[in-house]
């Protein structure tokens, strides 16, 4: 930071420009060398698309080692050791990895329906847990979790990374620093106009019972014939998933809390449906909820608006957008821009429908009030932060798991911050379903 700021002391604005850019490094080094007893041995549960790929992060920090997956799909077990090697250990059955003398962390990337049950049965054994969000499938699931992470010696951190994210830190600051004055609305969304955005994922012909444990997977389910489209496109069905808002509401919850210090809304709204999907889900495709944030000592009285629209036809995107009464934060993948506003200490006349006398009567008493006042240097009102190339915040995320375990460190996002960002998004679709505004206490975390 003090490097790029003194680089941009050197820089003279351009005639008429009123845009700043700087780059925000401020940048954490988890790097460092590690003893063979510092070293962490990770098993991944839930070896997906998304479970891999949290796996090949977590991997880039030194010190660290996979020595187990669980799958309930045998090809991508397979794939783990192409992956990783020959001798790492592969199940079917979580449990197992759990009774592993040589597993000192887990990643758990399951299924929803599966979250509450494998992190308990870790944290129980003392084992951490990177925990993919949302937190938990339902919300009255969440307590239990908290509950197992306080009698535990094992951290437990939520894997919405947007809370490790520098760019959100440097928004928080510019927000507490009073850059845009008081919050008042917060908007966000995250669309998508793709098939595989959609969670239309590939199916692999071969699949069936022979290679897929179909029975596992349904958990406590009724029981119903095999269904590749359950297994592998899971996300698009309420008995396994969280729908749209479980899914990415809880990314923007997330960010915004960590930036303005809040438990969260105490009412939310919402309206959406199934519009462009029609593949045999029965998870909405665009959902819209409007949430109530009470007045804290943290941050004021504001209102938050969010959408997921999975066929947005001008291409999809994302952004979270904070207003205040003097300017506003736009956040988008790899910046923010800060513009600055501020009402004119003159408020103006309407005076055209008053009679001539009371025109020149009303002309005189305000220029008598807001007498003229010498021309006043226009200042930069827009400034970009941009993170560096190839930054990626699950790999800070991931650092501050690490600590952790390491060195005792707290996380931020525990399992009662992956509640309070869980929850009004899981609620969204209560509120939805169920055609309602729903009451929530943010800070007991209960329904009211």
């Amino acid at each position: 930071m003090g490097a790029a700021s003194a680089a941009m002391a050197g820089v003279p604005f351009l005639a008429g420009s009123t845009r700043k850019h700087q780059e925000y490094v401020g940048l954490k080094d988890f790097s460092g060398s590690f003893s063979a007893n510092d070293k962490i041995n990770i098993a991944l549960v839930g070896a997906g698309d998304m479970g891999q790929g949290n796996l090949a992060t977590a991997l880039e920090h030194s010190g660290t080692k996979v020595v187990a997956a669980c799958d309930l799909y045998e090809s991508r077990l397979t794939r783990c050791k192409e992956n990783w090697g020959d001798d790492i250990f592969t199940t079917n059955d979580y449990r197992e990895i759990l009774e592993r003398d040589d597993v000192d962390a887990i990643i758990n990337a399951t299924a929803d329906h599966w979250h509450k049950d494998i992190t308990i049965d870790a944290l129980n054994k003392n084992i951490p847990v990177y925990l993919e969000k949302p937190m938990v499938q339902r919300v009255e699931e969440g307590k239990a979790v908290i509950e197992a992470e306080k009698n535990s010696d094992a951290p437990l951190i939520v894997g919405s990374q947007r809370t490790s994210h520098i760019l959100y830190e440097k928004a928080g600051e510019l927000i507490k620093d009073g850059e845009i004055g008081e919050l008042n609305f917060v908007e966000g969304y995250w669309d998508r106009f793709s098939a595989i955005g959609a969670w239309q994922y590939s199916i692999p012909p071969n699949a069936d019972e022979s290679n897929v444990d179909w029975q596992t997977f349904r958990k406590d389910l009724p029981d119903m014939a095999f269904d590749p489209k359950h297994f592998f496109r899971w996300r698009n069905y309420n008995e396994y998933g969280t729908g749209v808002a479980g899914d990415l509401f809880v990314h923007l919850f997330s960010g915004l809390h960590m930036m303005i210090d809040s438990k969260g809304p105490d009412s939310i709204m919402a309206t959406g449906g199934l519009r462009h999907w029609h593949d045999g889900r029965n998870a909405e495709d665009v959902m819209l909820g409007l949430f109530n944030y009470p007045e804290t000592e943290t941050h004021p009285n504001f209102s938050l608006s969010l959408r997921v629209n999975f066929a947005d036809g001008s291409g999809g995107g994302s952004l979270i957008r904070l207003v205040g009464n003097e300017g506003e934060i736009e956040i988008g993948w790899n910046s923010i821009t800060l513009r600055k506003s501020s009402l004119s200490e003159e408020p103006g006349m309407t005076i055209r429908d008053f009679s001539d006398g009371t025109q020149e009567e009303y002309q005189k008493y305000y220029e008598e009030k807001y007498p003229e006042q010498r021309a006043r240097v226009i200042e930069p009102n827009e400034f970009v932060y941009r993170s560096p190339d190839g930054y990626n915040d699950r790999y800070d995320h991931f650092g501050y798991f690490f600590e952790s375990i390491r060195e005792g460190k707290d996380v931020l996002q525990d399992g009662t911050f992956g509640l309070r960002a869980s929850a009004p998004a899981l609620l969204t679709n209560v509120a939805h379903r169920e055609n309602r505004i729903v009451h929530w206490d943010p800070e007991n975390m209960e329904i009211k």
